[in-house]
C-alpha cells in the first residue's frame, strides 16, 4: 500500500500570496519555515485551494500547521519546462489554535491508522 501524507508546523516566512483564478477558485501560497531541535531551518512552500478566510490575514512570523500531501507540479517558464515540489494542504490551522491543531493531528492519525487495514 502506498500513501502520501505530509505535515508541517512552523512560521510564515512571508505574508501569503492569495490569487483568484479565472475559474473562480482561490489559491493561497505560503512559505512555512520549520526549525529542528538543532536550529536548522527548512522552508516549505504550502499551497491551499480555496483556503479559509483567515489565511489572508497571516503575516510574517505567524505560526501555522498544514496537513496534506507532497506534490510535484510541472509548468512552463518561458520556453522551458520547470517543476516545483510543494505541500498541497487539505487542512490548515493557526498554530496557536489548540482546537484546530488537535483536528489536524487527528486527521494525520486517521491516515496512518488506515494503513493497518
Amino acid at each position: 500500500m502506498s500513501f502520501n501524507v505530509a505535515v508541517i508546523r512552523g512560521n510564515c516566512s512571508s505574508p501569503p500570496e492569495v490569487r483568484t483564478l479565472a475559474s473562480g477558485s482561490t489559491l493561497a501560497i505560503l512559505q512555512v519555515t520549520s526549525r529542528s531541535d538543532d536550529g536548522a531551518a527548512t522552508s516549505v512552500p504550502v499551497v491551499s485551494w480555496d483556503p479559509p478566510a483567515w489565511v489572508e490575514d497571516l503575516d510574517t512570523g505567524d505560526e501555522v500547521i498544514a496537513v496534506g500531501r507532497v506534490r510535484r507540479r510541472f509548468y512552463r517558464a518561458g520556453a522551458a519546462a520547470a517543476s516545483k515540489v510543494e505541500l498541497e494542504a487539505d487542512y490548515l490551522a493557526p498554530g496557536g489554535d489548540r482546537r484546530r491543531v488537535k483536528v489536524a493531528l487527528r486527521r494525520v492519525r486517521e491516515v496512518l491508522e488506515g494503513l493497518d487495514g
